[in-house]
């Protein structure tokens, strides 16, 4: 590989876990680069001056941020593996259900904010996204694009995988219910067993703790 291929980035982070999961269906040996996030370094500050978020990918001296704008370069960058379907109009698909999950998605990420007089909101808001793809992205396929892991699947993957996570620290109720989004529950269970994915999810158990101590700090500081 001419280009040395480096991502900075933190292990608790969704967004993160959606370019390694990229780089490992694509083959693509990189440096992982851990950031401290309450002390960003001055690396990351350098290749995404605008935003000052993680991930960032460093492919050669080109800098590329944003998950999923990264995940459309490595597969521009490195056909092998393709992550989006030939078909012009299935590829346009996949691109909307990216859309969805990155305009919609953040309700879950709120879940995780919000005070509690605020959460039968957001609650609410995350149902109706589920139920959106549940009626209308999956049908009867495996996975968004068929019968593999594509970029459609990288993008919910995150959302729903720390959404499972997010609900064990709130208590309270699950919403991402079996008997109201079947073909979601079956997605996700081909998502997490699929080899490339499986290997490459973080601890579940770890990542309970470490947000309940951070929700918890929150709302102490807010109190």
């Amino acid at each position: 590989m001419a280009e040395g291929v480096k991502l900075f980035g933190a292990l608790l982070s969704p967004f993160v876990y959606r370019v390694i999961w990229a780089l490992k269906l694509k083959a693509i040996p990189y440096e992982f680069i851990e950031e401290d996030l309450p002390n960003k370094s001055p690396l990351l500050l350098k290749y995404n001056p605008v935003h000052k978020k993680i991930p960032v990918l460093l492919h050669g001296d080109k800098p590329v941020c944003e998950s999923m704008i990264i995940v459309e370069y490595i597969d521009e960058m490195w056909p092998q593996n393709p992550l989006l379907p030939n078909d012009p109009y299935e590829r346009a698909l996949a691109r909307f259900w990216v859309k969805f999950a990155e305009d919609k998605g953040t309700s879950v990420w709120r879940l995780f904010r919000v005070k509690e007089e605020e959460l039968e909101m957001t609650r609410k808001e995350t149902l109706e996204m589920l139920q959106n793809v549940e009626e209308h992205g999956l049908g009867e396929k495996k996975f968004f694009g068929g019968d593999s892991v594509g970029m459609a699947d990288i993008a919910f993957g995150s959302v729903v995988y720390w959404l499972e996570v997010v609900e064990e620290v709130l208590g309270g109720g699950v919403i991402f219910e079996a008997h109201k989004f079947p073909r979601l529950h079956a997605w996700m269970k081909n998502f997490k067993q699929a080899p490339i994915i499986k290997e490459n999810l973080p601890d579940r158990d770890w990542l309970v703790t470490f947000f309940k101590r951070r929700r918890e700090a929150m709302l102490a500081a807010s109190a």
